[in-house]
C-alpha cells in the first residue's frame, strides 16, 4: 500500500502545489487523481517516485518511508508512463522496452525476449520490433511506453496522462487494454487524467482533487457520482453525472422480448402477429440487419434495402444499464436490440423498459447503501462496547 500523510509542496515563491494532502492507495488496484488544471495531481504522482520532493509530510510504501531509500532504487522498482510515451526516438522499439531491465544488468538476450514477451502482452505485432518510434501510430507507441514501464515487473505503475494525446477511439481501446492488463497482473497503479469519464471508467478509487492541492472527495467511482461531497465535485463531475452512474448498474435483469423480431424471409403470417409498429429483421443467422415498418412488411417480402439502421446493440449482462440505454436512445425506433457473445439477437427491449429498470436499481441501490450504513454502525457501536469493556475490566 501506498500512503500519503500529510503532505505538501510548496515552491520557493511561496506557491502551494499539494497542500496537506493524505491518501491510502489500495494495493493491485488503480487509484485515479482527477481535477482541473493546477490542482497538484502531476506533482503528487511524481512525489511518490521523487522526481518531485515534499515540503512537509511523507510518503511511506509498504510501511517504508520512501526518503529512506536510494532514489535510484526507487526509481527502478517503479513503472512510469506519460502523455506521447517519451520513447527514445533513437532506439528501436524492442531496446526501447528492454531499457529498464537493461540497466538492471539483464544481458542483451535475456531483455530482448522480455521485450517480446510484452509487445504481445500489450497488443503489439512484435513485427514492430525493429522499427523506431516515428514509424508507429501514437496509439501503438503508447502501447510502447506501457510495455517499457512493466518491462522490469515492477509492483507499483505510474501513469500521467497516458491516453490524452491520442484520438478517442484509440483512447477507448488503450483503457480497454490497461483493464485487462490489470485483471493479468494486478499491479498498483496510480493514474493521473483531467477526463472525469476516464477516471470513472479505470478506477477502483477516485481522488478528486481542487486547485491548490487539496483533497475534495476521495471514493469508489459509484459513491463519487451518486453522493458528491460538495458543489466542487458536483460541478467538476458534471450534468450528466446520473448517466454516468447508470455504468455501474447491470443489464442482465432485463425484460427482452422477441415478439419484434423476424427473419429476412418470414412468412406474412409471422408479420402480421407482432402488434408493434417496428420489426427487428435479422439474417438466417439470427444476426441484426435493421429495422422494418410493419406496414411495409406486411405488404410483401421483406426489401431489406429499406431497412432502417438497428444502431449498435447491446450484450445484456456484460454491458450496463447505461450502454441499453444508448442503444435504445440512438435507435431510430426507441428500442434495443440485445445480442449474445456471437452477435445473435436475443432480444429487444424498449426505453420504457429500461426506465422502469433503472428505477428499480435505484431503489436497491438505496437499499444496500442504508444496511450497509446500518452495518456500519451496529460494527462502530460493538467496537465501542468492546473497549468500554476493556477499560471497566482494566479498572
Amino acid at each position: 500500500m501506498i500512503r500519503i500523510d500529510s503532505v505538501t509542496k510548496r515552491y520557493p515563491d511561496g506557491t502551494v502545489a499539494v497542500d496537506r494532502l493524505s491518501l491510502e492507495i489500495p494495493d493491485r488496484s488503480i487509484t485515479v487523481l482527477v481535477g482541473p488544471s493546477g490542482c497538484g495531481k502531476t506533482t503528487t504522482l511524481r512525489m511518490i517516485n521523487r522526481m518531485v520532493e515534499p515540503t512537509e509530510g511523507t510518503i511511506l510504501l509498504d510501511g517504508q518511508d520512501i526518503q529512506r531509500r536510494p532514489v535510484t532504487e526507487l526509481r527502478r522498482s517503479m513503472g512510469y508512463v506519460i502523455q506521447n510515451a517519451g520513447l527514445f526516438q533513437h532506439r528501436t522499439i524492442v531496446d526501447n522496452i528492454a531499457t529498464v531491465p537493461r540497466m538492471l544488468g539483464w544481458g542483451k538476450q535475456k531483455s530482448r525476449a522480455r521485450a517480446a514477451e510484452l509487445m504481445e502482452r500489450v497488443g503489439l505485432d512484435t513485427a514492430l520490433a525493429k522499427r523506431y518510434p516515428y514509424q508507429l501510430s501514437g496509439g501503438q507507441q503508447q502501447r510502447v511506453g506501457v510495455a517499457r514501464a512493466l518491462a522490469a515487473d515492477p509492483p507499483v505503475l505510474l501513469m500521467d496522462e497516458p491516453f490524452s494525446a491520442v484520438d478517442p477511439v484509440v483512447r477507448k481501446g488503450l483503457q480497454d487494454e490497461l483493464l485487462r492488463l490489470q485483471d493479468e497482473l494486478g499491479k498498483t497503479i496510480v493514474f493521473v487524467t483531467h477526463d472525469i469519464d476516464e477516471a470513472v471508467k479505470l478506477g477502483s478509487m477516485v481522488a478528486v482533487l481542487r486547485e491548490g492541492g487539496r483533497l475534495a472527495q476521495y471514493a469508489p467511482p459509484a459513491e463519487l457520482l451518486s453522493a458528491p461531497a460538495d458543489g466542487f465535485v458536483e460541478d467538476f463531475l458534471g450534468a450528466d453525472r446520473g448517466i454516468r452512474r447508470l455504468s455501474f448498474f447491470s443489464s442482465a435483469a432485463l425484460e427482452l422480448t422477441t415478439e419484434p423480431v423476424i427473419t429476412a424471409d418470414a412468412n406474412a403470417g409471422r408479420i402480421a402477429a407482432s402488434g408493434t409498429p417496428h420489426l427487428l429483421v435479422t439474417d438466417a443467422d439470427g444476426r441484426p440487419l435493421g429495422w422494418a415498418d410493419r406496414r411495409e412488411a406486411s405488404a410483401g417480402p421483406v426489401d431489406t434495402g429499406r431497412l432502417l439502421p438497428h444502431g449498435r446493440p447491446f450484450v445484456p449482462g456484460t454491458d450496463s444499464l447505461r450502454a441499453a440505454l444508448d442503444c435504445a436512445v440512438l435507435s431510430p425506433t426507441g428500442w434495443a436490440v440485445a445480442v449474445d457473445g456471437t452477435g445473435r439477437v436475443t432480444g429487444v427491449v424498449s426505453q420504457q423498459t429500461i426506465a422502469e429498470a433503472i428505477r428499480t436499481a435505484h431503489t436497491e441501490s438505496r437499499t444496500d447503501t442504508s444496511q450497509q450504513a446500518e452495518e456500519s454502525g451496529k460494527s462502530r457501536d460493538a467496537d465501542e462496547n468492546d473497549r468500554a469493556d476493556k477499560a471497566e475490566v482494566a479498572s
